[in-house]
């Protein structure tokens, strides 16, 4: 799969994120608030890759500590709320582990917020103690749109970000 940038120049997958992280540190650099640090990546991101169709965190609710609340994202509505044992975002904040889906409707459990949904990736974001504090959450409209350099790319990014 070739990626472009949005400028139309062509950029290898992994180069391209790695601009971007830049970027996004250099935008986040001195800013400590989490919501606003969300909602720079989640934009940033979103714009960064065609690909992606719904870019965004599901927080941890601080008043039930097996359920995700929506958080910043870009993109259609999303789901408001998603308990640890539904759906690719509970899978990942109960086995604090990233999951790529090539296919969500193969995934059993799998939450249809939007049905143009193909493929997803979800990965866990840990605070510098390292609890987890959320999921960040990608969406394209086609199958097999992720692979393990999203995977390495992004959990570098949401270590370096929240980490």
């Amino acid at each position: 799969m070739s990626y472009v940038a949005r400028d139309d120049r062509p950029a290898d997958k992994a180069a391209r994120y790695a601009e971007v992280e830049a970027e996004i540190l250099a935008v986040l650099d001195g800013e400590p608030n989490r919501t606003a640090r969300m909602a720079t990546v989640a934009s940033m991101l979103a714009d960064a890759f065609p690909v992606f169709f719904w870019t965004g965190f599901y927080v941890v609710d601080p008043d039930k500590a097996d359920e995700l609340v929506v958080g910043p994202y870009q993109g259609t509505l999303g789901c408001l709320r998603i308990a640890f044992d539904r759906g690719v975002c509970g899978t990942a904040a109960r086995d604090r582990a990233t999951q790529i889906v090539d296919d969500v409707h193969a995934f059993p459990g799998h939450i249809a917020c939007d049905s143009r949904s193909a493929s997803e990736i979800v990965v866990p974001v840990f605070d510098p103690s390292g609890a987890l504090i959320a999921v960040f959450d990608v969406d394209a409209t086609e199958t097999s749109a992720f692979d393990a350099a999203d995977a390495h790319a992004l959990e570098r990014l949401m270590a370096r970000v929240f980490g």
